[in-house]
């Protein structure tokens, strides 16, 4: 029988492997009508690289040009007929904005006859941008939604009004081309106007909304910032069809079918998880100490995006915060892991895809003089997992379809 390590590495392994984009793509172009002119061919975000290396083995010279933009060491090679750019990601810069405006200089040649086949995926928020104000003041706004806890559809409606390709302004852009769209969701609800903020489909936000955020969480904005914030997005789109061809809800029924092959009884808790990632951490380890006196292996699943309201002065991402909380919980339980990761293989700036803790965690730091919760408090989780052997690293994984946690209680 199997240790319960290496069952979580098991299931890490396989369900980032079953959202890899290379397959999902090229069966979604089989159903695809891509015309008879020009075709150009646009990927944004973290799975960028793989989905523009995926849509070139399938229609290779049928490709008139194509641009891709991803996130800084994700382009493993060259793809012929697209060109790639790194940029910066979760927060744009100017590479972000140079990249952008490449493709806006070759939608806006596009005619009727022409179509432009656009790949998203989770990270395209930052990736793809051209602000409508300056790149220091978006940045900075960027930045303070993502430290005051801000959830990502309201992060989203606030950048769809202070960009020019967000909100549906990219498809309005592409028009009169036919824009066919191609998505990996890393949205809650696969919600469309939030995926990547909506580049190509009509936005359900308004600018009142917009200012809502801004007042709710006090943020501190120019009177410039505030005048393009009454800029309305577009709310009708006609030139687009789009397809999701990966989700969070996808990956977490993948999560559940390898545990029930490894022998747990599996349980999915829910695939919007959109809580404090402390308290999800805190839920799961009350799971576990439900079921520590099962006849029976046990395991729950979630999938989403939770969120940190950075305090300290520490390094970390919310799925290493989620595994430490959880490890405050599950002290001194035996076999008993927790795991919380992103699908892409980065979680905050870190170079950890997230937090695999046991019941062994906290005595293990505080074997090295180290407290669990002073570094909960400095919100430290990277400092004190990397201490512990229990950071996950995988490096980029070419997909991003969001985050998904695991608490596995072996009998």
């Amino acid at each position: 029988m199997t240790g319960i390590r290496e069952d979580a590495d098991t299931i890490i392994s396989q369900v980032i492997h079953s959202a890899l984009p290379n397959t999902a793509v090229k069966n979604a172009l089989q159903t695809i009508d891509l015309g008879k002119g020009n075709l150009y061919v646009i990927c944004i975000g973290k799975a960028g690289w793989a989905m523009a290396k995926a849509v070139q083995e399938v229609l290779g010279e049928r490709i008139t040009k194509g641009i891709c933009i991803t996130k800084y060491y994700h382009v493993k090679a060259e793809i012929r007929g697209i060109t790639c750019y790194e940029a910066g990601h979760p927060i744009t810069d100017a590479n972000s904005v140079t990249a952008t405006q490449k493709v806006i200089d070759l939608v806006k040649k596009c005619t009727k006859e022409d179509t432009i086949l656009f790949l998203i995926s989770g990270g395209g928020s930052a990736l793809f941008e051209k602000p409508l104000v300056s790149l220091e003041e978006y940045q900075d706004i960027n930045q303070q939604l993502m430290n005051c806890g801000a959830n990502i559809k309201e992060i989203n409606t606030v950048r769809k009004h202070l960009s020019a390709v967000k909100g549906g302004k990219f498809a309005e852009m592409c028009s009169p081309a036919s824009v066919e769209c191609i998505i990996l969701s890393d949205v809650l609800g696969d919600a469309l106007d939030s995926i990547a903020s909506g580049p190509a489909c009509a936005d359900s936000s308004t600018s009142e909304d917009a200012m809502q955020v801004i007042t709710k969480y006090q943020l501190k904005i120019s009177k410039v910032v505030r005048e393009v914030l009454q800029q309305e997005t577009p709310k009708q789109i006609a030139n687009v069809h789009t397809k999701i061809i990966g989700s969070v809800r996808i990956l977490c029924e993948e999560a559940a079918e390898v545990c029930v092959q490894l022998g747990y009884e599996t349980e999915v808790w829910k695939t919007d998880l959109s809580c404090e990632a402390k308290e999800a951490g805190e839920y799961f380890a009350k799971k576990a100490r439900e079921h520590c006196n099962d006849d029976k292996s046990y395991a729950l699943i979630a999938g989403g995006e939770t969120v940190v309201h950075v305090t300290g002065n520490g390094l970390g991402g919310r799925n290493q915060e989620m595994a430490l909380a959880c490890a405050k919980g599950i002290a001194g339980m035996k076999d008993v892991c927790f795991f919380s990761v992103g699908s892409d293989g980065t979680d905050g700036p870190t170079d950890a895809a997230g937090g695999i803790v046991t019941g062994e965690t906290k005595e293990k730091l505080a074997a090295k003089s180290i407290s669990l919760e002073d570094k909960l408090q400095e919100h430290d989780s990277y400092h004190a997992l990397q201490m512990c052997d229990g950071l996950v690293i995988t490096g980029p994984t070419g997909t991003n379809v969001n985050d998904f946690s695991v608490l596995l209680v072996k009998r």
